[in-house]
């Protein structure tokens, strides 16, 4: 199978947004919908509507309630539970919305697999860590928890829309660091 580098940049871009809807859901859908609507890229065709003034509005004002929302702790814990399965969901849309010149049996495999696995793994550690961070402090740390998640996204989402390769390497690189951290908290047998 030949893959066009158009193919590759797109699911580059669309890995790397739903790597970033693992840190924040609203935002990289608000990143997508701003570079949609100044014309940076350009979308499947039944997915133009998240270029719209409306969608680039709405999601604008979901994601600094989102921002905001997760500074409460207790709150931040809440909105996890509802985070983690919206972060399969939107990950999965953003590779879907970006994925160009494939097959639609393709593009939704890789969409599901790809895109919502890697945000529902993102957002699981996430929330497990958040967790743990209320859990020893009281829920003091998450403040710090989630001004570093919150500039995660934004660094992941900027090169998905600018360098999409650099952000499939951040992708690799986040999804490792998970990986490490996983291994040396699981229990030894």
């Amino acid at each position: 199978m030949n893959i066009e580098p158009d193919t590759l940049i797109s699911l580059f871009l669309g890995i790397g947004l739903a790597a970033s809807v693992g840190f924040r859901v609203f935002l990289p859908l608000f990143a997508l919908s701003f570079a949609a609507y100044l014309g940076v890229w350009e979308l499947n065709e039944s997915w133009q509507w998240i270029g719209s003034l409306t969608a680039l509005i709405t999601m604008g004002v979901a994601t600094i309630v989102e921002i905001f929302a997760y500074f409460i702790p207790w709150v931040d814990n809440a909105l996890d539970s509802l985070a983690i399965p919206l972060a399969g969901i939107a990950g999965t849309a953003v590779v879907v919305s970006t994925a160009a010149n494939l097959d639609p049996v393709v593009t939704w495999s890789l969409a599901i697999i790809a895109g919502g696995g890697t945000a529902t793994m993102i957002k699981g550690a996430n929330a497990a860590g958040r967790l743990a961070s209320s859990g020893t402090t009281g829920g003091l740390a998450n403040p710090l928890v989630s001004t570093v998640e919150t500039g995660t996204a934004v660094a992941v989402s900027t090169a998905s829309i600018l360098v999409p390769p650099i952000a499939a390497i951040l992708v690799i690189i986040i999804l490792l660091i998970i990986f490490r951290i996983y291994r040396k908290l699981r229990p030894k047998r």
